[in-house]
Order: C-alpha cells, then sequence, then structure tokens
C-alpha cells in the first residue's frame, strides 16, 4: 500500500467567502475522549465522555449547579420535585445527601413524594417489582403498584394513614398554617420516627426539619396528606392549610435574596405544579409586589416533556423569559437536560458532592418571620394606593 502523508495544514484550495468567523463556533471541547477503561469515577465520565446530546446537558447542567450555583454560600437554590421520587428511593439517595450538605434550601413537592417519605421515616417497605403484571391479582393480593414498585395496603398505606392522622390531631396542628409549617412539624416526628426504627436519613422531612429547610406544597389537597386532613376537618380538626402563606413565603425568599444583591437558582426535578411554583416567585415580585425584577439567575431542570404540546412541564427558559421568571442575560446558565429525572438526579448529586464543599446551612424556616416582614415592608412601599384592610 503507498503511503499517504498527511499535510501539516490543510489549506483548502477552494476558499469559500461565508469561513470567516469561524474561530468563534470552533472553540468547544474537542470530541474524541479516551477510551472508557472501567476504572474511571462518575465525575471523570462525565466530564470526558458526556460531550453530546443530552449527555452533553447532564455534563453543563452538573458544572452549573457545581460551579455556579454551589460556587459560594450567596445564592440562594430552590429544588422541585415532581413525579413518583420517594417511592423510587431517590429521597434518601439523593435529595437528603443535598440537604445536608446544604446545596438545597428550600424545596418546591408534590404532596405524593412527602407522603410516601413518611413510609421511609416509619421503616415500611416499599420494594422494586415488575411493571408487567396483572393489577386486578395485585388488588387480590393487597399490593399496590407505582409502575415497578410494590408496596401492601394494609401494612404500609393504611399503618401510614393511621399514624399521619394521629399526627395531625396533635395541639400543635389545631390551627392555620401554611405547608412550610405543616411539614415542618411533619418532620418532627418523621425524625422521632426514625430514631425510634433506628433508620438513619431516610427521610426527606426528617433532613429537612433538621436542617431547616422550608418545604412547600402547592396543591396540599392532592395527596394522602390532604385527604387525611379533610377527613380529620369532618371530626372538628381546626387543621386549615392556607395556601396564600405559602405564595408569600416562598416570594419572600427569592426577594430578601434579590434585595440583598444575591443570585437564585432553581433545579427543577420533572415539571408540573412544583416546577411553576418555584418559578411563580418571580412574576409574584413583579406583577403583584410591582418591583422592578429580572428573574432567577440561574435554571436548571431535568424533564422528558416536549415543549411544543404547551404544556408547563416542556416549557423552555427561553418561554421563561416573557414571564419574568428567568433573567434573559442569564440564558447561557439556563439548561434542560431531557432526561429521566430517576437517571439525572443521582449524578448530579453524586457530582456535586464530589466536587463542592458542604455550604453553611440557611435555616430558612427560622426567618420567615422576619422575610414576611420584609415583603410587607416592600409591598407597601411599591404600592402606596395599598392601604392595610381592616
Amino acid at each position: 500500500m503507498k503511503s499517504i502523508q498527511l499535510p501539516k495544514k490543510f489549506i483548502s484550495k477552494y476558499p469559500h467567502k461565508f469561513c470567516k468567523g469561524k474561530d468563534k463556533f470552533l472553540r468547544g471541547q474537542r470530541i474524541l475522549p479516551k477510551p472508557i477503561t472501567g476504572k474511571e469515577s462518575l465525575c471523570d465520565l462525565i466530564d470526558r465522555t458526556f460531550l453530546a446530546y443530552n449527555a452533553a446537558r447532564l455534563q453543563e447542567g452538573c458544572k452549573l449547579f457545581a460551579e455556579k450555583m454551589l460556587a459560594n454560600d450567596g445564592v440562594t437554590v430552590g429544588m422541585s420535585l415532581a413525579g413518583a421520587l420517594t417511592p423510587a428511593g431517590l429521597g434518601s439517595s439523593a435529595v437528603v445527601p443535598l440537604i445536608q450538605a446544604g446545596f438545597v434550601d428550600w424545596i418546591v413537592s408534590t404532596g405524593a413524594n412527602l407522603y410516601h417519605d413518611m413510609h421511609h421515616a416509619m421503616n415500611l417497605p416499599l420494594y422494586k417489582g415488575s411493571a408487567f403484571v396483572r393489577d386486578p391479582e395485585l388488588r387480590k393480593a393487597g399490593v399496590v403498584r407505582i409502575y415497578d414498585i410494590y408496596l401492601e395496603y394494609n401494612d404500609v398505606l393504611m399503618r401510614t394513614d393511621d399514624i399521619l392522622r394521629k399526627v395531625l390531631l396533635q395541639p400543635e396542628f389545631q390551627k392555620e398554617m401554611g405547608t412550610t409549617e405543616l411539614h415542618y412539624l411533619l418532620g418532627k416526628y418523621c425524625a422521632e420516627f426514625e430514631k425510634q426504627t433506628g433508620l438513619k436519613d431516610a427521610s426527606i422531612l426528617a433532613a429537612a426539619y433538621r436542617a431547616g429547610v422550608p418545604c412547600f406544597c402547592p396543591s396540599p389537597g392532592d395527596s394522602t396528606i390532604g385527604m387525611n386532613i379533610a377527613g380529620i376537618e369532618l371530626r372538628g380538626s381546626k387543621l386549615r392549610v392556607n395556601p396564600s402563606i405559602d405564595v408569600n413565603e416562598s416570594t419572600a425568599i427569592v426577594l430578601d435574596a434579590k434585595l440583598r444583591k444575591k443570585k437564585t437558582g432553581v433545579v427543577l426535578v420533572g415539571g408540573g405544579s412544583p416546577k411553576n411554583f418555584t418559578l411563580q416567585t418571580e412574576p409574584q415580585i413583579q406583577e403583584v409586589l410591582r418591583i422592578k425584577e429580572e428573574g432567577h439567575d440561574y435554571f436548571l431542570q431535568f424533564t422528558d416533556a416536549r415543549p411544543d404540546t404547551g404544556g408547563l412541564s416542556g416549557a423552555t427558559p427561553s418561554e421563561a423569559v416573557s414571564w419574568g421568571k428567568v433573567d434573559p442575560t442569564q440564558l447561557p446558565d439556563a439548561v434542560v437536560c431531557y432526561l429521566d429525572s430517576t437517571v439525572a438526579l443521582p449524578m448530579l448529586t453524586h457530582y456535586a458532592l464530589a466536587k463542592k464543599p458542604k455550604r453553611k446551612l440557611k435555616r430558612l424556616i427560622d426567618k420567615r418571620p422576619a422575610l414576611i416582614e420584609k415583603l410587607t415592608k416592600e409591598y407597601f412601599k411599591h404600592n402606596p394606593d395599598a392601604t392595610p384592610l381592616d
């Protein structure tokens, strides 16, 4: 075979007028990773081989979270949780470590996630199963299915409900409150349940209680916690959940950061109502409080929802700009990774814990009265025509 020598520098014989300016595009990481050996750490694998498509988006998301959101204690990070994550073990494996490390300052979750979280605190088991079964047979056997997760109806669901009702009937619950106070009080009991069962770091509610991380639920009636609250109301319980408290408290968290010239970031695990509630803090500041603001500084979402169907779960950060939810000047720091959250969240957690030291806990739950006072003051400052109602 005749040897052909490669030129040291290739110069085209046919230069094209559109070749000018190409250097600003051809400046990213070169795609020529070394062969995988099996000895790499997960961080090395992500950094060296996740170079295109949604693997690249995951790499970008991990770096955005670790290098910018967690760059210092100044960034206030909110996390939304949608989908059945706690039954799948993502609470204890990923969310709890993030809380303990100070990487998540406030949480917005579906009620279902927080309800199923209580099973773990009570040491009531869930099992890996199969999605390819006959559900009438499961019903007859007293087994409930969450896709490929199995749990007992009587010994898990009904027992959790029995204990939950006893907790909700305690004197400290007999008043009006927001979901942050509700979940803080539930978290105190979950922390005690962990002690009784000998489990450690099993529950998001328990970890959030210990770390002072507020847990919001935008649809408190849409879960078994809400169902049981409604049930004991028929018995005369005075517990009332006021969603307006949640709107004001979540907005106060973001407004406080912005007034202190600090940045805010959001990690959206899935979409749905938790995503919207997390992001609507900025429109609340701008539309209702009439305070000039630009939007959240950092945006990271894991989702399998498409944007073209018009649903909120698939709405892009650029669309969020039009609502004032995301600062338009910060769009380079907005990443959407179209990947199953159960795959992405453990990898993000590992990457962050491996790359960054723990942050000082903000304990926002303890600052609620001061934050609401500041929010109220700013409201009347920017709305001079508003007068307190009797």
